[in-house]
């Protein structure tokens, strides 16, 4: 039976997964609670990484090695940077760049890449099921997209270890990776994804515009599980849909 492996950062971002797994199971490895167990006919394991880029390449690795999969789906919630979009909006990861790490002496060793991509055929997986969700591509005619209230792009995503808060950091996160939206761990899954050759797909759902501090940021739960949600429903929809293919 294949395996997908899912990643997040936060527990409120895959805790809807686990709970829709059959016949789940849990163990403690490699400092990780992994949940594994059968979503229409494929193996899922999934587990919460922990924020930032060294938990979130640990955790990958420690997936693929233990479970092999056949692809790494990692979700979750993101600071927007696109004036585009707007707060639930969903970015899938085409492109992901580190924000704050010298890529020229990262592509030196394998897989040789100064920035990462999430597979395309997961892409086009992704794009159908938010499309089936009611989602229209913030790319499409302005006017269009503007009216629509739920909106997602295939668009670059910039991962760095620093949550990113207010007009100096917003705007120097986006004229060093001119992204879509910031977070602190997309780049590092798909980093080691191609460093394995496993299929990956990052898919953020955006949470804020990075115009408030990590404590307030915090402070507003109920929204955070309602955005955690939104990215939590797209991630099953296309495990469901990979099962089918």
């Amino acid at each position: 039976m294949p395996t997908i492996a899912i990643i997040g950062a936060l527990e409120k971002e895959v805790a809807q997964i686990k709970e829709e797994l059959n016949g789940a199971h849990m163990s403690q490895e490699a400092g990780l609670t992994v949940v594994s167990g059968e979503l229409d006919g494929l193996t899922v394991v999934a587990t919460t990484a922990g924020m930032g880029t060294v938990n979130a390449a640990a955790a990958t690795q420690h997936l693929i090695s233990k479970y092999a999969p056949q692809a790494v789906v990692f979700s979750g919630i993101a600071g927007g940077l696109n004036p585009k979009l707007h707060i639930n909006d969903v970015v899938i990861g085409g492109c992901l760049r580190y924000l704050d790490t010298d890529t020229a002496l990262i592509a030196e060793s394998a897989p040789e890449l100064e920035e990462f991509a999430s597979t395309p055929a997961l892409v086009g997986i992704a794009t159908a099921v938010l499309v089936e969700h009611g989602f229209v591509d913030a790319l499409l005619d302005a006017e269009v997209a503007e009216k629509d209230p739920k909106q997602f792009l295939n668009g670059t995503i910039a991962t760095g270890d620093r949550f990113v808060t207010g007009d100096a950091m917003r705007t120097a996160a986006i004229e060093a990776t001119h992204a879509d939206c910031v977070e602190m761990e997309g780049a590092a899954i798909a980093h080691i994804a191609a460093k394995n050759g496993v299929d990956c797909l990052v898919l953020r759902a955006i949470s804020d515009n990075c115009d408030e501090a990590y404590d307030a940021f915090c402070e507003r739960e109920f929204d955070l599980d309602e955005y955690a949600r939104t990215a939590s429903d797209i991630t099953l929809d296309i495990v469901r849909r990979i099962a089918a293919a």
